[in-house]
């Protein structure tokens, strides 16, 4: 599924949950609206196959309920886990899929880290629900494509929601002491806010900072953890903001292996609900290249919320 994951500045459940079982729809339809065939697999769960669009695609996003579930209704800030299968409109087999996996993927209804269609797909749709789903480039990958999914294509996919979970708003827990002079302060609010980061006029760090600015109480983050985040990041040089999931809105998730080493390592062994202040020196985020609005040989200074893991 790194497919489908948007391109972030960080290339970026001891929770209440919708489990899949009684959530999952009994009845299961073919698309009514021209979409492609499913020719197999048509019940939630099963991994279908797909036949080839029939004429030119729509030009705008088509979403297809083949059957509803009986779970929570996905709304902004909400984590999702689906499984997928996707396939070009004019193709005959899947360039990916989750079902071979057995992995469903994780995703943040509008926080980003997939493609607009998948966001504006899910928003609204209810856990345990089939969709068939075709998305336009231009909510997909437009004129640049991705791996085996050419340039300006039309996307379809077939999604299952399998699970859905609210998120906290922030971090919560023990506030713990921040007394080291030569380190940034972050902000210790609770209210799902941004919080504050002041960076010393001092020399950066060489090596990583991992602090918690909050202590929580949930599990240790795994090395092979997906976890779900807030997030805000400023440059040590001037202290100016380059990234926030807070703008977006929306918490964001990710694999933790598929992260800046700065965040990788630093982020693993923290408790859920915690906030972190990490550090990451050069050499632990982008090295010697420039990165959207990050110069090169940069300091990232990170406060980072942990919300969830899966």
């Amino acid at each position: 599924m790194r497919r489908l994951a948007g391109l972030l500045v960080v290339p970026l459940l001891l929770l209440s949950t919708a489990a899949c079982g009684d959530d999952k729809g009994s009845t299961s339809a073919q698309p009514s609206n021209g979409l492609p065939a499913i020719t197999a697999g048509a019940e939630f769960g099963e991994k279908p196959t797909l036949a080839k669009g029939e004429g030119e695609p729509p030009k705008d996003l088509k979403v297809e309920v083949l059957s509803e579930g009986k779970g929570q209704v996905l709304k902004k800030g909400d984590q999702a886990q689906v499984d997928y299968l996707g396939q070009v409109w004019d193709g005959d087999k899947p360039f990916d899929n989750s079902f071979d996996r057995g992995e469903p993927y994780a995703v943040t209804i509008g926080g980003g880290g997939v493609i607009e269609g998948w966001q504006k797909a899910l928003d609204g749709k209810k856990v345990g629900s089939r969709l068939e789903v075709s998305i336009p480039p231009s909510l997909a990958y437009g004129s640049s494509g991705q791996g085996d999914i050419p340039p300006n294509a039309t996307l379809v996919f077939v999604m299952d929601i399998v699970k859905g979970t609210t998120l906290p708003v922030s971090a919560k827990g023990t506030e713990v002491a921040q007394d080291n002079i030569d380190l940034p302060k972050v902000g210790t609010n609770t209210d799902g806010k941004a919080p504050s980061i002041t960076v010393p006029k001092k020399p950066a760090p060489t090596k990583l900072v991992s602090n918690y600015v909050i202590e929580g109480s949930g599990p240790a983050v795994k090395a092979d953890d997906t976890v779900a985040v807030q997030y805000k990041g400023v440059l040590w040089k001037d202290g100016k903001e380059f990234d926030s999931s807070y703008s977006k809105g929306a918490p964001v998730t990710f694999p933790l292996s598929g992260v800046i080493p700065g965040w990788s390592k630093g982020l693993e062994g923290k408790k859920v609900g915690s906030r972190v202040l990490l550090v990451a020196p050069p050499d632990m985020a982008y090295g010697d290249q420039a990165q959207g609005p990050i110069p090169a040989k940069s300091t990232l200074v990170f406060s980072v919320d942990i919300l969830a893991v899966l």
